[in-house]
Order: structure tokens, then C-alpha cells, then sequence
């Protein structure tokens, strides 16, 4: 009895009758995606962060300036990590960041809190836009740096002063991304909801707010690093902590490379912030909005 020869099967052959359907992979969960979206956005990061190291050293290098103004990468590092008084210098700085963070991430809040309750307003009477808009738009123009002694004056030198501050700066650019966004959406939605006879509070709630959300996040990465120098401009000028106040103090002690380890450690910090709200973007979109999750992506 002669054995013929039998073609090799693959060893990644789908089983099943021959032209069953092959069963798709199953998707990526929203958090493995949201990770990932961080994830991408930490690596560029990282890679301007590099570029801006090179960028750093050549002009310290090249640029004329004393070294003892000029402090250059490695002059930061050994402040805080090889010379005698680095545990000293990195528990003075982290210290102040987190005073600093504090601040910015109440000054962050109500400023986001506040442009949402007031866009809402917008949309819903539009006479408010009308009658507020200029007068937000008016107090924008005026430099926070001519404000801070009369806001330090009226709320003292305390945290709320710090919160309104930083408020301010985070207010505007949210305020009018959202405004637009909530107006952006389709007179087909609308009329579909005045149709099943929805409120505009509801039509607000269901369509429009979900289709802004994208600008929402939007501003929101471009709030968070403003909220950060919001603080450090309180601390400057009212508080008297957190790294507004190291860098303040810096110039005239000749702590230069203090100074630059603090404005190494608010770019990280910002970058770090920026890529955090990209993740919890994607969680909150599929969430609330998964047809907005697709453009975002």
C-alpha cells in the first residue's frame, strides 16, 4: 500500500468547515487605546524633549554667554543629582513644585469650571453672549502682570488669590473654544431634537455638549501649561512659595542654576500634563461621545 504525499497544513490555518468566515481579532479596549494615545504622546515628548536638550547645550556652548548665567544641561543635573547639597536642592525644589502644582490645578479647575458654566449661558441665552462676551474679552487684554496687585488686594496673599490667577489664564481660551464648539453643531440635530420636542437644556445636554467635547480637551492641553504660569506669576507677585518664588529669588542670589531647574522642571511638568489629558480624552469621548472617539484617533 503506497502513502501519498499530503500537502503541509499551516500552522496558523483557521479551523472550521472550508469557507467559514474568519473570526475577527477582538478590538482594543478604550483604556488600552487611551494608554497607548498617552503612551505616543510621552514619546514625542521625550524625542523634542532630547532635540530641546541639543538645542540647549549648543546655544550655551556657542551663544557668548558667561557660564556662570548660562547653565547648561549638566549643570542642572549636577545641581540636583552630584554635588554635596543635591539632596538638599531636590527636596527644596520638590517642595515648591508641588506647591506649584497645587496651585495650578485649583487655578485650572475653576478657570475650566467657570468657561463651561459660562459657554453654557452663551448657548442657552443668547442675549448673555451678547451682553458678557465683550466685557470678558476686555478684561482679557489687560496683562495679568497689571492685575495681580489688585486681585492680591481683594482675595489677600493667599491661595485664592493663586486660584484666581491662574484661573484667569486658563478662562479665556476655554471659554471660546467651547462657545464655538457648542454653536458648531448641525441644524439637522437640532431640528431633529425640536422634533421629538427636547428642551434646549437637553438638547444641550444629549448633542451639543457631546460635540464640543473634542474642543473642550483641546483647550484643556492648551489651559494646563498656561495654568502652570499662572501660578508661578501669583507666586511671584503674591504668595511668596512654590518655584514662582525660587526663580524670583534666584536672579538676585545668583542661584542661576536653580533657576534653570525650575524651568526644567515646569517643561517636564507641562509636557507630562499635556499627555495625561490626551489618555483621559479618549476615555471620556467613548464614553460620552464614541462617534467623536473615530475623528480624535
Amino acid at each position: 500500500m503506497s502513502v501519498g504525499t499530503e500537502s503541509p497544513v499551516p500552522v496558523n490555518a483557521p479551523s472550521g468547515p472550508p469557507g467559514a468566515p474568519v473570526a475577527a481579532p477582538p478590538p482594543e479596549s478604550v483604556l488600552v487605546i487611551a494608554l497607548k494615545r498617552t503612551g505616543k504622546a510621552l514619546v514625542s515628548g521625550l524625542v523634542f524633549a532630547i532635540l530641546g536638550l541639543i538645542i540647549w547645550q549648543l546655544l550655551v556652548k556657542f551663544s557668548g554667554v558667561k557660564p556662570f548665567i548660562a547653565k547648561s544641561p549638566g549643570d542642572v543635573y549636577k545641581y540636583l543629582f552630584t554635588v554635596p547639597a543635591a539632596a538638599t536642592n531636590r527636596a527644596q525644589m520638590s517642595s515648591a513644585f508641588w506647591t506649584t502644582a497645587r496651585d495650578a490645578a485649583l487655578g485650572f479647575a475653576a478657570g475650566t469650571i467657570a468657561a463651561l458654566a459660562l459657554a453654557n449661558l452663551f448657548v442657552l441665552r443668547k442675549g448673555a453672549q451678547q451682553a458678557l462676551m465683550p466685557l470678558a474679552m476686555a478684561l482679557r487684554t489687560v496683562p495679568l502682570v497689571a492685575m495681580a496687585p489688585l486681585i492680591a488686594l481683594i482675595f489677600g496673599r493667599g491661595l485664592m488669590a493663586v486660584t484666581v490667577i491662574a484661573g484667569i489664564v486658563t478662562f479665556f481660551p476655554t471659554l471660546v473654544n467651547v462657545t464655538l464648539a457648542l454653536r458648531a453643531v448641525p441644524p439637522e440635530s437640532l431640528d431633529l431634537m425640536r422634533a421629538y420636542g427636547a428642551t434646549d437644556v437637553t438638547t444641550l445636554r444629549k448633542v451639543q455638549f457631546p460635540s464640543a467635547l473634542p474642543a473642550l480637551f483641546a483647550s484643556m492641553r492648551i489651559a494646563a501649561p498656561l495654568a502652570l504660569v499662572g501660578a508661578l506669576l501669583a507666586e511671584w507677585l503674591a504668595t511668596g512659595q512654590g518655584l514662582g518664588y525660587l526663580m524670583l529669588t534666584a536672579v538676585p542670589t545668583a542661584q542661576y542654576a536653580r533657576l534653570w531647574a525650575s524651568v526644567v522642571i515646569v517643561t517636564v511638568a507641562s509636557v507630562v500634563l499635556y499627555s495625561i489629558i490626551s489618555g483621559v480624552e479618549t476615555l471620556v469621548l467613548e464614553r460620552y461621545a464614541p462617534d467623536q472617539t473615530r475623528r480624535v484617533l
